[in-house]
């Protein structure tokens, strides 16, 4: 399923603006991180200096008060300087289901394009998240760019033995 225009619509009168992140919001996405209980979450100190080293490769929304309500954050690749990561993506509970994450997906990769240029976006994805597959199959789908998926890292190489494999979603060329 893929977020109809009216869903975007609807997703922008939700929130303010897109924003980028200050480290003032670190502590508040790591509680949008924390309370989606599908992301592996990183340390708090960790989501600070994300909003200050990749603050330009990262966006929020902010709701009528200027507080974070979602995120994506990413990074570009060293050793592929048009190719963007997005590293996380979660909206708070209160504003799921609004099209907010692909607005905001849709935003960061279009101020990614134009200040540096965009060839290409990767990210990994579990298999049982279904959200970020819809999330990822739909932006492909509304940029008509391919879509390709292959597994990145086995679950077998992660040290505490449970962990589902994370498959690499390739997206572009743009």
């Amino acid at each position: 399923m893929t977020a109809a225009p009216a869903d975007f619509a609807r997703a922008r009168s939700e929130f303010l603006r897109i924003d980028t992140p200050r480290v003032e919001d670190g502590a508040a996405i790591w509680r949008i991180a924390r309370d989606s209980e599908v992301l592996d979450l990183n340390s708090s100190y960790s989501y600070l200096l994300w909003c200050r080293d990749f603050a330009a490769t990262s966006v929020v929304a902010r709701d009528e008060n200027g507080d974070p309500i979602a995120f994506v954050t990413g990074y570009i690749r060293p050793d592929r300087p048009e190719t963007l990561v997005v590293w996380q993506v979660a909206v708070d509970q209160a504003h799921r289901g609004k099209g907010l994450a692909a607005t905001l997906l849709d935003a960061l990769t279009a101020r990614v394009a134009s200040g540096q240029g965009l060839a290409s976006v990767e990210t990994t994805v579990t298999p049982d998240n279904t959200a970020s597959d819809r999330l990822f199959t739909s932006f492909a789908q509304r940029h008509d760019v391919p879509l390709e998926r292959e597994v990145l890292f086995d679950g077998s190489l992660f040290p505490e033995g449970t962990h589902l494999p994370e498959v690499l979603y390739r997206i572009g060329p743009f």
